[in-house]
């Protein structure tokens, strides 16, 4: 049987570019391997830590299942389903739970970011933190854990997750035997980090993203908006700033090389933001329009998540069955 690779992202606002370019067309690029058997979820019960209201998370859910499938996600080729739609994940979060050492969650980069933000403030070290936050490791091991998962691709930032879950499986078949399969993490190449409009990380907190499917209205007028320096409309501009490097990863080599030419030239801004308008839209315009027909007819998409779900659910309760055995319920 081909090795599992799982990849989850969580349903916490309206996809930008930078999390195309950062992890989704990375991941879809990845999903075309016939090496591998893919597992793609939306991690909507990780994402109940973040939002704020039960709408928020039904829209976003929508929209990043929408994104999947507009930029490319194969469903023939991948199992792509909904989190808590596997009911198994709880049932063997709830398990690994009374093996996990409370010291290897006391060391989850998150918690302790928290914890340090909250003494540096002055506050209570616990203040503001829940078991969701908390134990957040544990239901991404029971995500990892529960579909024998043998890699997951992250970034360098979520390492620390995927070696917890290694942990808390050699606990587990320590104690109880082997039944979990020991995941490995798949670093992933360094991806382009897009900064927003204003320069800083592109982000919802900062109001400085330019969402993946804008109309074209609304794209123009993100772009023109990017923020640049005071150079002179006939001067030599820099190629070291936001608005190129959004260029260089929407554009073709052949275009990129006409652009460094131009900017040498002393092209203005308002006439570089019309060109990378044009591109962006050129580029996006094919996905945009699938993203807003699975928008508009969703019964599609929620058809295939359930034939998705339906697959996942039997690979689940085969290994739930397992593990019931092993810790001796049934």
């Amino acid at each position: 049987m081909k090795q599992i690779v799982l990849t989850g992202i969580k349903p916490t606002g309206t996809p930008h570019i930078g999390n195309y370019f950062g992890a989704i067309k990375q991941a879809i690029e990845m999903s075309e391997s016939e090496e591998y058997e893919n597992f793609y979820f939306i991690a909507d019960y990780h994402a109940l830590n973040a939002l704020k209201s039960s709408e928020e998370l039904k829209a976003y859910t929508k929209e990043l299942a929408c994104t999947w499938l507009a930029c490319g996600l194969n469903p023939e080729k991948v199992t792509f389903y909904r989190q808590s739609m596997i009911p198994e994940t709880t049932e063997l979060c709830w398990v690994l739970m009374n093996i996990t050492p409370k010291g290897l969650m006391d060391r989850a980069h998150a918690y302790k970011a928290k914890t340090e933000a909250n003494l540096a403030n002055g506050k209570d070290a616990n203040d503001g933190i829940n078991m969701g936050l908390y134990n957040y490791p544990i239901l991404m091991a029971a995500d990892i854990l529960l579909f024998n998962t043998k890699f997951v691709p992250v970034g360098l930032d979520q390492k620390q997750h995927v070696e917890m879950a290694r942990d808390i499986a050699k606990y587990f078949n320590k104690k109880y035997g082997y039944s979990l399969v020991v995941p490995e993490e798949r670093i992933q190449e360094q991806t382009s980090t897009l900064a927003g409009l204003d320069g800083r990380k592109m982000s919802k907190s900062y109001g400085n993203q330019i969402p993946l499917f804008a109309d074209e209205a609304t794209l123009k007028k993100l772009i023109m908006s990017i923020k640049t320096d005071s150079t002179l409309p006939s001067e030599p501009k820099s190629t070291n700033c936001t608005l190129f490097d959004y260029i260089k990863v929407f554009a073709t080599p052949e275009k990129v090389a006409e652009m460094e030419r131009r900017f040498a030239e002393g092209i203005s801004w308002a006439e570089a933001k019309t060109e990378l308008f044009n591109i962006v839209n050129n580029y996006i315009s094919p996905m945009r329009e699938k993203y807003n027909y699975y928008m508009e007819n969703y019964d599609e998409v929620e058809r295939i998540l359930c034939t998705g779900e339906e697959r996942a659910r039997k690979i689940a309760k085969e290994t739930i069955e397992r593990v019931r055995k092993a810790v001796g319920v049934i």
